[in-house]
């Protein structure tokens, strides 16, 4: 029974993160390697349009011996195992500076990525939030 609770409890978390990063990734570039492109005075690459201090921050995932920063975030960005990588390390960095804040993991992950690492506690990311919640119906 306790192997069943279990099975169960991690089902509905891979489904939470899923679903989750998967309306991330459909608004922020309809889920398709869309490359570079200019926001907001930076670029922003691939599935999830990671900036540089966001790929730095999540760690450099997939990055090679021998390879630059900017060559690996951008072929990272353009990979979307390696882009959600980034984004789950990013969450998991930033997630606890939220914890007094009553949000759900979903509306943590998505302003957070959206506004950085405060990005739970900034007002302008609620708008982008509601975007990601009306996909996902998460909390």
């Amino acid at each position: 029974m306790l192997y069943k609770i279990l099975l169960l409890s991690a089902l509905a978390y891979v489904s939470f993160a899923d679903t989750c990063i998967h309306c991330i990734c459909l608004h922020e570039s309809g889920c398709k390697p869309i490359g570079c492109e200019m926001d907001v005075g930076s670029l922003s690459c691939g599935y999830f349009q990671i900036k540089l201090p966001y790929y730095e921050d999540c760690g450099q995932p997939g990055k090679n011996a021998g390879e630059t920063t900017d060559a690996a975030w951008r072929r990272c960005s353009d990979d979307y195992n390696c882009a959600q990588t980034c984004v789950n390390n990013y969450y998991n960095r930033y997630k606890g500076g939220c914890s007094s804040t009553g949000e759900g993991a979903c509306q943590i992950m998505a302003r957070n990525h959206n506004g950085g690492p405060n990005g739970c506690r900034n007002s302008g990311t609620v708008g982008y939030w509601n975007v990601v919640k009306s996909c996902c119906g998460c909390s």
